[in-house]
């Protein structure tokens, strides 16, 4: 007997997921569930949306959205950042966005780690969302990369209580004393 072949899974699959309060996403055709978030996890999410919102709805610069939310890049692609800015509206749709935000923002999480600064990353620079954050609430840091040549570089790193404006977002100022 031959080795039994493997398909990807596309958006037909992941609309067919149970509503069981987890998390699945496909990337890359395949599968990933991880639970659902801590409230630590969501209150570090929210304080930094509130930050967020402050600074592109202030400046009608695109539109802040949480988690849940689907993000479909390719039929083989639906993931859920933990928050997303959308700066063209046509990308807004009845499933969700369709087509790469302008910036998403994964807060890492034990389970969900590897896959935020794997996987997920290369998908989300590969469809060519300009710009990716990881929030790490642990270490309370937050790294800032930006899409260069298809791949993402970081562009800014800051931890502590500090508070930075975002070298490429002029005026957008964020206290990450705020977040913890």
């Amino acid at each position: 007997m031959g080795p039994e072949l493997r398909r990807k899974l596309d958006y037909s699959d992941y609309v067919s997921t149970p509503d069981d309060g987890k998390i699945y996403q496909i990337v890359e055709g395949n599968l990933y569930v991880n639970p659902s978030p801590s409230p630590a996890h969501q209150r570090v999410s929210r304080r930094l949306q509130l930050q967020l919102e402050a600074y592109f709805h202030g400046r009608s610069l695109g539109e802040v959205f949480d988690a849940p939310i689907d993000v479909i890049l390719s039929d083989h692609d639906v993931v859920v950042p933990d928050l997303v800015v959308v700066s063209e509206p046509e990308l807004i749709s009845n499933r969700g966005i369709e087509g790469p935000p302008v910036l998403i923002v994964e807060i890492l999480s034990p389970s969900t780690q590897k896959q935020d600064r794997g996987p997920k990353a290369r998908r989300y620079a590969a469809a060519g969302v300009e710009h990716y954050w990881i929030v790490d609430p642990k270490a309370k840091r937050m790294e800032c990369h930006r899409l260069e040549d298809q791949s993402f570089q970081l562009v800014a790193e800051f931890d502590g209580d500090s508070s930075f404006e975002h070298p490429d977002l002029t005026g957008l100022q964020i206290d990450l004393a705020a977040l913890w």
